[in-house]
């Protein structure tokens, strides 16, 4: 006689990789993380089952860009994590790049802000994690300017962008954000010159998100919990 064994599944564990820059160019306004980038995507996956872990290049409270903190780009998942100690002990403590391994995770995750154009653009541990990620068939996915960090990955190795649809911020919503002239480069421009076959949504801040192989990629705030949607999705192939 046989016994069928209930065996539960492998709950999965996801990295967030957020910035830990906070200083625009020419200008005294700060940048960092947006933080509804963050909290959309976390309650996504939360009620997934799945564990969170965050790092950042230089670990503990990475900056928080203050526009995403206004009244007006408050979202329902912003208000919830106000009141969350779990998740704020997870953002407030990140954990050191240096110190995460590809090994423990099935996936990570950037949220955007404009601090990745300026930090996990040039990160080597970022780029060489993301690699990592890809050579093990695991995910990688990135919403507004996290995909910035692709930046340093298509640097060391230009074949992951290459012909590949992607999507990020685009060169006409940096303009309405009336931030241009307080970065390096356009995220769009960026994605372009690496390879990336580049698509946005046929307006400016609507929901986009683009999947190819291993590989997505959302536009802009409105895509952060439709591009963690998107992994959840991938993770259950």
């Amino acid at each position: 006689m046989y016994f069928k064994v209930n065996q539960k599944k492998k709950m999965k564990n996801i990295l967030m990789i957020v910035t830990s820059h906070k200083r625009l160019e020419n200008t005294e306004n700060s940048t960092g993380l947006w933080i509804g980038e963050f909290t959309d995507p976390y309650y996504e996956f939360k009620k997934a089952g799945f564990t969170i872990d965050v790092a950042s290049p230089k670990g503990g409270k990475p900056p928080i860009d203050p526009m995403s903190e206004l009244t007006e780009n408050i979202t329902s998942s912003n208000r919830k994590f106000q009141k969350d100690e779990h998740a704020q002990q997870a953002l407030y403590n990140s954990l050191k790049l240096e110190d995460v391994s590809t090994i423990d995770y099935d996936a990570v995750f950037f949220p955007g802000g404009h601090g990745p154009m300026f930090d996990l653009a040039k990160n080597e541990t970022s780029g060489r994690l993301i690699l990592d990620f890809l050579k093990q068939n695991k995910p990688v996915a990135a919403v507004c300017h996290g995909p910035a960090a692709l930046i340093k990955a298509a640097e060391i190795d230009p074949s992951i962008l290459k012909g590949k649809r992607v999507t990020g911020f685009s060169n006409t919503e940096e303009k309405l954000s009336l931030k241009i002239d307080n970065i390096p480069y356009t995220l769009e421009n960026k994605l372009k010159e690496l390879g990336g076959d580049y698509h946005s949504a046929s307006a400016p801040f609507l929901s986009h998100v683009e999947v190819d192989g291993l590989l997505i990629t959302g536009q802009n705030p409105l895509s952060a919990g439709p591009t963690a949607k998107a992994l959840i999705e991938a993770l259950k192939v």
